[in-house]
């Protein structure tokens, strides 16, 4: 536990992302459990346990704002499912914040062969999060050691360096998420400490807090010029105004008028109006969380997984096998040809068969180092063929990254 928790937690309370009476209530009960310690983390926790019973939390919670952006938080701790919901992209970050946890031991766990910092590190960059910032968490129980900072950043440098990324990118900030050390205001603990600057084009002056650092991610390109792609997550019957398919635009735009094509399913029809927050839109973006209405399609015919784009601008299709390059993560065994995970792509979930194994390869160069491998274990990627076993919609990565990659269980 590197304390990610808490630490959102931290950044959600003073960025005013929770109103004031949710607070004191919180802060009421914690105390009243004996938990008034762990304030931050029981915040969020309560604020991901009403999530999860379905009480509608308006979204706001897990927004905060620096001076610079609206930073929208993606963790949903639960590691397994974390990872799953970090694949299929519901979210994609523009940006990670790997929190290391900085005392006698966790800090090697975390950092060991399995350990979480090592798997969230390869995960992040091989799904295209390039920009990353670490927080060296915990930093008071470690006596606010500006030796061990060093030693935590020399070793996460150098695992993080393999995996791919550019470190004069990459700043190291040490903080602790509990106490408040560095996440806003310059600590009075670590007066060794006088910040870092990176190649970030945003970044002006020495990044000295947490804040500084997120203030410093460079904005992406959002791909509007792209086709239209947007993966269904749900569809909705709404009465007196019909069906209304639910999901984010991820690349091109969305415009009332289109005529919007469904794929696998091969289904054509009007977009009627288009709708965010309950806002009437003339266009949506990538990023947009849309709910837009269809003419003439029953809820029957198109459901979650389908992906929309624009019948007369290269649209979405179904297709009979694809070829994918796969890393073997936390796979007890080997895996054979004839292997048929589930596989959970943009908002699909289908199983899918590995009909050859091509090459093994890899999978920081892409470099081929076997052809046609009898099997491949826990740490391979490989090239494989992959057969669907009910018609799915997915694309080249290079071109539409969120239908281009998948998790398989």
């Amino acid at each position: 536990d590197s304390g990610k928790s808490t630490t959102t937690g931290h950044l959600i309370y003073k960025c005013g992302g929770i109103d004031k009476r949710t607070i004191e209530k919180f802060e009421k009960e914690a105390a009243e459990m004996g938990k008034g310690s762990f304030k931050y983390a029981w915040v969020l926790d309560k604020l991901k346990a009403e999530r999860e019973r379905g009480i509608t939390i308006d979204i706001a919670l897990w927004k905060f704002e620096t001076d610079k952006y609206v930073v929208t938080v993606i963790d949903a701790p639960g590691h397994r499912d974390f990872i799953k919901n970090m694949i299929t992209g519901t979210s994609q970050a523009d940006c990670a914040v790997l929190i290391v946890a900085s005392g006698t031991g966790e800090f090697e766990a975390g950092i060991s062969k399995e350990g979480q910092t090592r798997e969230h590190g390869l995960l992040a960059f091989t799904l295209g999060v390039k920009q990353m910032i670490v927080a060296c968490n915990k930093m008071d129980s470690a006596q606010y050691s500006e030796s061990r900072f060093e030693e935590i950043k020399k070793e996460v440098g150098t695992y993080l360096k393999k995996v791919g990324y550019n470190l004069k990118k990459v700043p190291f900030i040490p903080i602790s998420g509990w106490h408040g050390d560095n996440m806003f205001e310059k600590s009075e603990k670590m007066a060794w400490w006088s910040g870092v600057k990176t190649e970030s084009k945003e970044c002006t002056k020495p990044i000295v807090t947490l804040r500084d650092a997120l203030d410093c991610i460079e904005p992406p390109e959002r791909p509007t010029g792209k086709p239209l792609r947007l993966p269904l997550q749900d569809v909705y019957k709404i009465g007196g105004i019909g069906t209304v398919p639910v999901g984010r635009v991820e690349t091109g735009i969305l415009k009332p008028g289109m005529i919007v094509k469904f794929a696998p399913v091969n289904v054509s029809t009007e977009c009627k109006s288009v709708e965010m927050h309950h806002q009437a839109l003339t266009e949506a973006m990538p990023g947009d969380h849309v709910g837009f209405n269809v003419k003439n399609v029953s809820v029957k015919d198109i459901k979650r997984g389908n992906v929309a784009g624009d019948s007369k601008s290269n649209p979405p299709n179904e297709i009979a096998n694809f070829d994918a390059q796969v890393i073997v993560m936390n796979h007890p065994g080997t895996i054979k040809a004839g292997y048929s995970p589930v596989l959970d792509c943009h908002t699909a979930h289908i199983a899918c068969k590995f009909e050859e194994l091509k090459e093994k390869i890899d999978r920081r160069s892409g470099k081929k180092l076997e052809d046609n491998p009898q099997t491949i274990k826990n740490g391979d990627a490989a090239m494989v063929k992959m057969i669907p076993s009910k018609p799915l919609c997915v694309e080249v990565f290079s071109e539409f990254p969120p239908l281009g990659r998948f998790a398989c269980r």
